[in-house]
């Protein structure tokens, strides 16, 4: 539960979307970025391929850094 996945869009320096896994959906911080989002969003099997890549990447690598010596 205390895992989380984020994937953070950029453009020119700026964030303009990030998924979060605990969302479970993208959140838009610019205009475009809200336009980005919901379409994203819209796209049920892309955002349960990245809800999927928290179970993948994040959980596989948390022994990894929580061991101990």
């Amino acid at each position: 539960k205390d895992i989380q996945f984020i994937r953070s869009n950029y453009y020119n320096k700026l964030e303009i979307a990030r998924f979060d896994s605990n969302l479970g959906k993208y959140v838009g911080y610019t205009e475009f970025g809200v336009k980005q989002a919901n379409y994203w969003n819209s796209d049920t099997s892309y955002i349960a391929g990245l809800k999927a890549q928290r179970e993948t990447y994040c959980l596989n690598n948390v022994g990894i850094d929580y061991q101990t010596a």
